[in-house]
């Protein structure tokens, strides 16, 4: 609408267009595309004063954390800009807007006479409508304010309900259907699930209900058929949305989707008529979309199912064929896993047979697993499938990866045999069973420098000389956001222990705190003079520490970024640094040593020395007992220190020690070599496990 309204501003769409084409709008970097344009057109010095609304927050499904973050950031960036944003008091919500500045809250419940207002106001515009189109009289119209007036209970949607109901009564029985409309929301929903069940078809409509309140996006009339077997006897599109008509107003029609009229809506069918809706339980009704979906795949999925021939298609590349055969399939593709999960498996003996060698989950995998990765990948869902196959962007390449790369002697190599791509000549030499390598996350053009876990264990950030943070789910292997700022390298990165920031260290001398979920740069830190190399979060997530080749090794408030302290005791550039597992002490290593410093006075405690070349790499134990050290003349030791004493050093290294990690539980030990080996070691005896 901005641009429609102000062609030049088309000109950041196009710039982003021409350079990535329809995929900026498709891929895992979306968001973050999408983003930075409407960032662009929100600053252009051209935009004329805008009014941005954004009305029932509280009903975004995906992403709200991501959207909430983007309003609170451009709220204040231009002048010129103003936000309205309307919500339910969910505390999430208030929270983080809270943060924004020059804001005006207002609370309905507080004003409630200007909504009462705006409401009266509404009711004159709806009647005068209705009058017109129904041709009422005086009395009739007059009949139909007071009612509306009187019952409302200050509630828009009550008005539009009641009003699209009056729409289509003819205008002699309007003043008798007026006492069939209760005030109060739930009443109205309770009297239209009452007008349901008389119906024929008020079976059938009920099972559509169900259906639309417990799929997890809204869905087309297409997968809808394919979720509720009686629709399959309905002849074409316009009785579907017949019926869709009889649901009440609990529904509505948006081209060919299917969606609530309100989150009120859904959440009335959930509660109040959950009885009635789902008579055998919800657990049973996802258990009927769960094998609805299966059997709908089990028929229809084939190989080749957009006809592509050639192997090497690209994703980008495949055009959606008319009619599409997996129209009618995407959402029970993507969501089939989902509704099982939910249909109660501890308690559910159907669940377990489902789940059974020879059980319809394992036929279905034994029979379909490489169409269903077919199908995941036209449908740009692979994050969705099996976490071993998360590489596949090819449709057609789901049987040459997952069948010449797969191991002599694994399940998937053996049952699918049949569909070896033909015309490879010389295969690649696999093992006959799967490696302890659970994934291989490529995507970075050059060198990955850090490497860094989620503290819940759902993300994996990794930096990289290409001067990139690249944030992977950790389940799937997939890329879910690249995230760009730095101008040279990045050095080193770090989650917060909630998981909610993350920081980088660049040879460009700053330090980034960015927005683990929006991939929104919440602040850069300047103070550095070279190259920053280390950065690590406290565990409470209230300072991170930094080190760098100017010598220095910095505290910081990550709320403020102020400079807490500068902790200079050195003759050359700091390499490494960490907090202890308390936040109240910190390693980092230099000059051949390593000191250990009171993290809140700044005060050197210990200094530990011995070493003939640099130290690297520096990380204490959970239990906050020890410290391993590692550096250039290819040796690792184990201080105690309570006792200021070195312990153990463990034996076997001949390379460089690119990583160092303690396990949890203080026990064993992670070494990543520079001759691309990973060594685990116990951190009492030194022994190579």
């Amino acid at each position: 609408m901005l641009v429609s309204q102000q062609p030049s501003l088309a000109l950041h769409v196009r710039k982003k267009y021409d350079h990535a084409d329809k995929t900026m709008f498709e891929d895992a970097n979306a968001w973050v595309a999408l983003a930075k344009i409407f960032t662009d057109v929100l600053r252009d010095p051209s935009l004329t004063t805008t009014y941005l609304i954004v009305d029932a927050l509280d009903e975004c499904v995906t992403d709200l954390p991501k959207l909430l973050d983007f309003i609170a950031k451009q709220s204040s960036a231009s002048s010129r800009v103003k936000w309205i944003v309307s919500s339910r008091s969910w505390p999430e919500i208030e929270g983080r807007l809270e943060q924004t500045g020059h804001k005006l809250r207002l609370s309905l419940e507080l004003n409630a006479a200007s909504v009462s207002m705006a409401v009266q106001v509404f009711i004159d515009q709806r009647v005068s409508e209705l009058a017109q189109q129904n041709k009422y009289d005086e009395r009739t119209k007059r009949a139909v304010l007071e009612h509306l007036a009187s019952n409302a209970n200050d509630t828009f949607l009550w008005v539009a309900l009641v009003c699209q109901h009056l729409r289509a009564t003819a205008k002699r029985n309007v003043l008798r259907k007026l006492e069939l409309f209760p005030p109060g929301l739930n009443a109205l929903y309770e009297r239209m699930m009452q007008q349901i069940s008389k119906i024929d078809d008020a079976e059938l409509c009920k099972q559509v209900l169900a259906a639309v309140a417990l799929v997890y996006r809204p869905i087309t009339l297409e997968e809808l058929v394919t979720l509720v077997e009686p629709l399959e006897d309905v002849a074409d599109d316009s009785e579907l949305q017949e019926i869709i008509g009889l649901c009440g107003s609990f529904l509505t029609l948006r081209g060919q989707t299917v969606y609530f009229v309100h989150q009120s809506a859904k959440d009335f069918l959930l509660t109040e008529a959950a009885q009635d809706v789902f008579p055998v339980g919800l657990e049973a009704a996802h258990q009927a979309i769960f094998a609805r979906s299966l059997q709908i795949m089990f028929t229809t999925l084939r190989r080749d199912m957009y006809s592509l021939k050639a192997l090497g298609t690209p994703i980008n590349d495949v055009k959606m064929p008319k009619p599409d055969p997996l129209a009618a399939l995407r959402y029970s593709c993507v969501h089939w896993v989902d509704h099982l999960c939910d249909s109660s498996p501890t308690a559910s003996a159907t669940y377990a047979e489902c789940l059974r060698d020879r059980g319809v989950v394992d036929r279905f995998l034994r029979e379909k697993f490489l169409y269903w990765l077919e199908s995941l990948s036209l449908c740009k869902s692979m994050s969705k499938g099996v976490v071993s196959m998360k590489e596949v962007q090819i449709p057609l390449q789901a049987y040459g990866s997952a069948l010449l790369f797969s191991p002599k002697q694994s399940l998937v190599r053996r049952l699918f045999q049949h569909e070896d791509p033909k015309g490879i000549i010389l295969n690649p030499g696999m093992s006959n069973g799967w490696s302890a390598c659970l994934q291989t996350l490529e995507g970075h053009s050059e060198v990955v420098t850090s490497v860094a876990f989620s503290h819940d264990s759902t993300r994996l950030a990794s930096a990289s000389w290409d001067r990139t943070i690249k944030i992977w789910d950790a389940s799937s292997g997939a890329c879910i956001q690249t995230l760009e700022g730095h101008s040279e390298a990045v050095a080193s990165v770090a989650f917060s222990h909630d998981s909610m920031r993350l920081v980088s260290a660049s040879w460009d001398s700053t330090i980034r705190i960015w927005d683990a979920s929006s991939g929104a740069c919440l602040q850069t830190l300047e103070g550095h003079n070279n190259r920053v190399s280390s950065v690590a979060f406290s565990h409470d997530s209230m300072r991170l520490v930094s080190a760098s080749n100017d010598s220095a090794v910095k505290i910081w408030d990550t709320n403020s970024g102020a400079c807490l302290k500068t902790l200079k005791d050195y003759s050359s550039g700091v390499i490494s640094v960490a907090f202890s597992h308390d936040s109240t002490r910190l390693a980092s290593a230099s000059d051949n040593t390593v000191k250990i410093w009171d993290a809140s006075s700044g005060a050197c405690l210990q200094t530990l020395e011995g070493y003939s070349e640099r130290v690297s790499l520096v990380a204490f134990s959970h239990d906050l007992t020890r410290l391993v050290l590692a550096s250039g003349d290819n040796t690792v030791k184990i201080w105690d220190v309570r006792n200021d004493k070195h312990v153990q050093t463990p034996r076997g290294y001949s390379n460089d020690v690119n990583l160092m990690t303690f396990s949890h539980d203080s026990t064993q030990l992670a070494s990543g070599l520079k001759d691309c080996t990973i060594k685990i070691w116990d951190a009492s005896s030194g022994a190579c496990l």
